[in-house]
């Protein structure tokens, strides 16, 4: 009989890395069951997933900090008896984590800072997406993709979810009409771009506008909102990740930073606009949603100064998204809005 192996996938980065890993997820299901060790915050984004038979929460910050912690959840992985552990991040505690364990086959990237405990080693490609490199852990550098859509993440607002955005738009006074999605904000201070609110003016003409994010962006929402005749929906706080999603898939395009908003509407499918500043789309995190754009200031010598943004920037002067003007960005909506009503 055929060997059915079953697979752990470590991914205890940032919420984006985790919605970027799904195409990991997806190819490992084809093969077997599927458990995945994840931050509590990424462990969301993965309700409802088929592809997935278990999501395992690991508060490294919190109950499951030290070596205690680790020591625990250790064991309780040990007791499932995993074939194979795939490294989606490559931190030296999640390598020690599964060699104590006991999984006999562990891969992960020839550049991680566990790599001495890995098994098998997969070489980091700077020159492919990331969806991309976390898919080539499962199946190697020189395998073609099986699907055109290989890249394509996923992710499953439930009834759930779509309740929660019904009623956000409902109390919003909301018509039906069409909706502009921005995502003004990011943890990385020199990633958002600061002319959301100029934006908001041009782009009311497309849909009216709807604010993303969490909590700490409600100041950015208040100036977005505060910018247009017909308010802009404030959503930042109101829904969870996956209702965030659901939203982002019925705005004909979003707005955003290069941050997690991005992925969720790569996994939604919704057209996007990216403005990068510091970072750069070929550090491999663009958006995969078909007849996106990335937006940047493509003249500037000190581009890119950062794998993830620095919180100052190191020259001063923040040209980088100073120097990307509302007219770039309002005129790559058109185009993007246009070319998807075509």
């Amino acid at each position: 009989s055929r060997f059915v192996p079953t697979s752990l996938v470590v991914q205890t980065s940032f919420l984006g890395d985790m919605v970027l890993t799904t195409p990991l997820l997806r190819e490992l299901a084809r093969r077997g069951p599927v458990d995945v060790v994840a931050t509590p915050a990424a462990s969301a984004l993965l309700a409802g997933n088929p592809d997935v038979r278990e999501v395992i929460a690991w508060d490294k910050r919190g109950g499951g900090r030290g070596i205690r912690g680790l020591v625990r959840l250790a064991r309780r992985l040990r007791r499932s008896r995993y074939d194979v552990a795939y490294h989606a991040q490559g931190s030296a505690r999640s390598s020690a984590l599964t060699l104590l364990a006991r999984i006999p086959e562990r891969v992960g990237f020839s550049t991680s800072a566990g790599r001495a405990l890995y098994t098998r080693q997969v070489l980091y490609r700077d020159d492919r997406h990331h969806a991309e490199r976390l898919l080539r852990l499962a199946l190697g550098d020189e395998v073609a993709l099986p699907r055109a859509d290989a890249l394509r993440p996923r992710l499953f607002p439930g009834e759930e979810e779509r309740a929660a955005v019904d009623a956000l738009l409902r109390n919003a006074g909301h018509d039906g009409g069409p909706l502009v999605a921005f995502a003004p904000g990011s943890v990385w201070a020199t990633k958002r771009w600061p002319y959301y609110p100029e934006l908001a003016r041009e782009a009311a003409a497309i849909g009216r506008i709807v604010v993303i994010g969490g909590t700490g962006d409600a100041d950015l929402a208040a100036g977005i909102a505060a910018s247009t005749r017909e308010p802009a929906i404030d959503a930042t706080g109101r829904l969870s990740l996956l209702a965030s999603a659901e939203l982002i898939g019925r705005a004909r395009v979003l707005v955003t930073n290069d941050s997690a908003p991005q992925h969720l509407a790569s996994a939604m499918g919704t057209p996007t606009v990216t403005v990068f500043g510091p970072t750069v789309p070929e550090f491999g995190f663009g958006p995969l949603a078909p007849g996106s754009v990335a937006v940047g200031h493509e003249a500037l010598a000190c581009r890119p100064c950062d794998r993830h943004g620095p919180q100052r920037c190191p020259l001063g002067h923040w040209r980088c998204m100073r120097e990307t003007t509302v007219e770039q960005v309002a005129g790559a909506v058109e185009r993007v809005t246009r070319t998807n009503s075509e």
